[in-house]
């Protein structure tokens, strides 16, 4: 296994792997759960979406290809390992997709007054479903103490081999920021 940090790339050998993205919330109490969704936004050689239904989340659970699976939505992100997953297959994606972007955002932080300050033990992980071998693996360790979503890491294809970037960027924004950007 790879540990990688912020900046640090890996290449990505398997053509199926799951994506696992895993937190623990703080014990400060704001009265909800928190929510912590995963999306992928799976991009194109210009940097944006191929389409709507190119945008995986917890409304849209496979992109069109079935190249991306996402296992669906934990509402609390209690117990222990991976919160939500991914399942990649690339060898059904779509060749125009250049590029997988993994953004976790916190469900209505705002009203819940809710920000990855609260948030710790974050992380994205590359495993191997069969053996459970985890191949490459990033914890955010930084503290983002105002934001309220992080791209965790890409995976992105670059002289025909995938490879997967660890980047832990944090914003003070939703999914509809996201959706502009890649949109």
């Amino acid at each position: 296994m790879i540990n990688l940090e912020k900046g640090q790339r890996g290449a990505v050998e398997l053509p199926k792997f799951t994506v696992g993205l895993g937190w623990d919330v703080n014990s400060s109490d704001t009265g909800y759960d928190f929510d912590l969704d995963a999306s992928a936004f799976l991009l194109g050689e210009n940097g944006k979406i191929l389409a709507d239904e190119f945008f995986v989340f917890y409304n849209n659970l496979s992109s069109p290809d079935e190249a991306v699976v996402h296992t669906g939505d934990n509402l609390t992100g209690e117990g222990e390992g991976d919160d939500e997953s991914l399942i990649i297959d690339l060898s059904k994606i779509d060749p125009r997709v250049k590029e997988i972007c993994f953004v976790v955002t916190i469900h209505k932080a705002d009203e819940r007054r809710q920000n990855f300050g609260q948030v710790r033990n974050a992380f994205i992980r590359i495993y191997n479903p069969d053996t459970q071998e985890e191949i490459l693996r990033y914890d955010l360790d930084e503290d983002f103490s105002i934001e309220t979503s992080i791209e965790f890491g890409r995976i992105y294809k670059r002289n025909g081999q995938w490879k997967f970037e660890a980047i832990g960027t944090g914003k003070k924004a939703g999914l509809a920021e996201y959706l502009k950007k890649y949109n």
